[in-house]
């Protein structure tokens, strides 16, 4: 099994490896989650890989357990807004032709205060996945959970567990400490 910094030098792991490497973190808490995060792929040859950097995403911000902002996109001008996952198509955009996705990938920077929200979106709670307990964040609004472990005191790996997907979506965080 590939450690965390060689399986993101691979460029793509499997998803088993994908999976022992997560089984292999410790869990964190949910203090530990308070703050903005940056997000990025971990590729396991998903189709979701790439989908949320197409369309410009940013990370995640934690302000407490029970106010999350599951999706934060950088917009024109570098704005960042957070956007309502009911009106993300995450569960179908992945259907969606390569070309068309690419094409509303430039076009959303520009739409993205047509989607933004203050509202939050989604809680943090302690769950038991794959043995371990660890912080997950539950969508409000849809079968989405997505359970972290540690990697090291700024940086998370997460697995995206979506009611009806087949394979997991992976997914690192790194910690914002610019602000």
């Amino acid at each position: 099994m590939p450690s965390f910094e060689q399986a993101l030098k691979q460029g793509k792991v499997g998803t088993e490896q994908a999976l022992e490497l997560f089984d292999s973190l410790e869990g964190v808490d949910i203090d530990f989650m308070h703050g903005r995060w940056r997000g990025a792929d971990f590729p396991t040859d998903h189709v979701m890989d790439g989908l949320l950097e197409r369309y410009g995403w940013y990370g995640k911000e934690f302000i407490d357990a029970d106010h999350v902002h599951p999706l934060v996109f950088t917009g024109v001008g570098g704005k960042r807004y957070s956007v309502n996952p009911s009106l993300m198509p995450i569960g179908l955009a992945h259907h969606v032709p390569d070309a068309l996705n690419n094409l509303a990938g430039r076009i959303f920077p520009w739409l993205k205060p047509l989607f933004s929200t203050r509202q939050t979106a989604a809680r943090l709670r302690l769950t038991s996945f794959r043995g371990k307990v660890s912080a997950a964040m539950i969508y409000d609004r849809q079968p989405i959970q997505d359970v972290f472990r540690r990697v090291d005191a700024d940086t998370l790996l997460g697995v995206m567990d979506f009611k009806g997907m087949k394979q997991p979506y992976f997914f690192v965080l790194r910690r914002d400490t610019q602000g």
